[in-house]
């Protein structure tokens, strides 16, 4: 981690934002999460990280919490999950867009080193994958709710980097592949398959199932956001933290049905009937990760059935989650 003193991290209160504000905590930095969520109920019972209630679409909260201070930032509030996207697109583009805004200039006046998250669902359906950190963006039409997070995240992007080459800001932006692990909403496919099968319904894959994912476990993604934060060459960067094996949703969803000891095999969901025409799927979503093996030296280490068996392990274990 180097030399973090005193950290924000904007959405906190969230599934990567929550897991990396424990790990700088451990390691000593003097952490500040700023979140409109309330802080989770793991949470309560530990000094170690300050919650501080706010909403990032607030230009003045936003500066009362990144005070001179502050020596690194790490972005991760959004509005995230295919269901917000096609329930709440505004909400996405204003969060992830505005306050991202707000964020970064904050950030700028304060002389902050900012970590930002992306997504790879920047990329879109290029069909040319692995996809490297300057490939081309291949998205769908704007009357498709599902793009709205893609787009949000990308002028997300233009902003740290506009403001990086022609202000000085120390930006350097994260781009996650599937990340899943403890604690995530049950809103994705390895977290809604765990969730399912241990509440005693089927698993379901989408479609044909035959779509691939790289998934990264939590772990492996707060730790290659850490290596970028303590790299100096990082700043004005992007990078890919994903996974490198590619697995078809349907052999992740089957994974996870066979650790848990589920009695109900997967069951077949057709989008085009349960999610409308707002939704649309990526056939194939790889990263070339070259590049933060290179600067960063760093590799996503955790095989996706130890990932699988250690989230199922901590959901059994949640009664709370299970029953959300």
């Amino acid at each position: 981690m180097g030399s973090i003193r005193r950290a924000v991290v904007t959405g906190g209160s969230g599934f990567i934002g929550g897991h990396l504000a424990e790990r700088l905590a451990r390691e000593g930095a003097e952490v500040v999460v700023f979140d409109v969520a309330p802080p989770p109920p793991e949470a309560l019972n530990s000094g170690a990280v300050a919650y501080v209630k706010g909403d990032i679409t607030d230009e003045a909260a936003v500066a009362r919490v990144i005070t001179p201070d502050v020596d690194t930032v790490f972005h991760m509030s959004a509005v995230v999950g295919v269901d917000r996207y096609l329930s709440r697109p505004l909400d996405v583009l204003d969060v992830n867009i505005l306050g991202t805004r707000n964020v970064l200039r904050r950030a700028l006046d304060t002389g902050a080193r900012v970590i930002m998250a992306s997504t790879s669902e920047v990329y879109g359906k290029n069909p040319a994958v692995p996809w490297a950190e300057d490939d081309d963006r291949v998205v769908g039409p704007t009357s498709a709710e599902r793009w709205t997070y893609s787009s949000s995240k990308a002028l997300a992007e233009h902003m740290a980097f506009a403001l990086a080459r022609g202000h000085g800001l120390r930006a350097s932006v994260v781009r996650y592949f599937n990340v899943y692990g403890p604690r995530q909403r049950p809103a994705y496919v390895v977290s809604r398959s765990i969730h399912r099968v241990l509440n005693g319904l089927p698993a379901e894959v989408y479609d044909s199932g035959h779509q691939t994912r790289c998934f990264t476990f939590i772990d492996d993604a707060v730790e290659g956001t850490l290596r970028v934060a303590a790299e100096p060459g990082a700043a004005g960067e992007c990078f890919n933290i994903g996974g490198h094996r590619e697995t078809t949703m349907a052999e992740a969803v089957g994974l996870v049905t066979r650790l848990a000891g589920a009695d109900h095999p997967p069951r077949t969901l057709v989008t085009a009937t349960a999610l409308g025409d707002g939704y649309q799927d990526i056939d194939r979503r790889v990263p070339d990760t070259a590049k933060a093996l290179r600067i960063l030296g760093w590799r996503a280490e955790t095989p996706l059935d130890e990932g699988i068996a250690r989230t199922i392990a901590w959901a059994r274990a949640a009664p709370g989650w299970l029953a959300s």
